[in-house]
């Protein structure tokens, strides 16, 4: 009785078929028509369980610390007693022995804050310079005090020379010159040895002028 073949060796036997061609395969592809969208119950369900795809493109911590900060409220050295309005990043070290802070706020969302970003006595000795919103007192010697035509100081300021192009909601005292700018406001008194001020600027309140006993020479 002759032996039977196992299948295995006939499958082997078979010739492999060529690949088609990518030419070829294109074609097959196109006459088959477009990719079938859900049509029956069982697919649109499958669809729902399998949820949307999500675009978005996570960032670590979802950018906490990744900003531009806005410009510091004040710039130049000063001397800072008071509280101050914090959105954003502090970071650094705090301790009796001294303290290096590096404080990084978030831009303004909307309309300038009523809200003072500081509150306190600021005192400084060669120039400062306010970009922001603060209040209480300001003072210096013999120092320059610049108000940013954005700015707003709820203060009393009492300084050698005070360049204001800003809003100021205080008295002001100036013991050399007083310079106001063309959108400045001021809503107080000023007392200064010298003033100008430039056309477009307003002023509410009482002018003194002070003379050099007045200044302390």
């Amino acid at each position: 009785m002759p032996a039977v073949t196992p299948a295995l060796n006939i499958e082997s036997k078979r010739k492999a078929e060529p690949p088609i061609p990518p030419v070829q395969a294109a074609a097959v592809a196109a006459s088959q028509g477009p990719r079938r969208l859900p049509t029956t119950v069982t697919d649109i369900e499958a669809a729902k369980h399998r949820g949307p795809v999500s675009t978005t493109v996570r960032t670590g911590r979802d950018n906490a610390y990744s900003f531009q900060a806005r410009v510091p409220v004040i710039t130049g050295e000063a001397t800072f007693r008071g509280l101050m309005a914090m959105d954003g990043v502090i970071t650094g070290q705090l301790g009796a022995d001294g303290s290096a802070l590096s404080i990084r706020q978030r831009p303004h969302s909307g309309p300038v804050e009523s809200v003072p970003q500081l509150t306190g006595e600021i005192s400084f000795k060669d120039m400062l310079r306010v970009n922001g919103h603060i209040a209480g007192k300001v003072f210096s010697f013999k120092g320059t005090l610049i108000i940013d035509g954005s700015a707003r100081v709820d203060a009393s300021i009492d300084v050698a020379v005070a360049v204001i192009s800003g809003t100021v909601n205080g008295d002001v005292v100036g013991h050399e010159r007083v310079e106001l700018g063309p959108g400045a406001v001021i809503n107080g008194n000023i007392s200064t040895r010298s003033i100008a001020m430039k056309p477009g600027a307003v002023f509410h309140g009482d002018c003194r002028m002070l003379k050099n006993e007045d200044i302390g020479e």
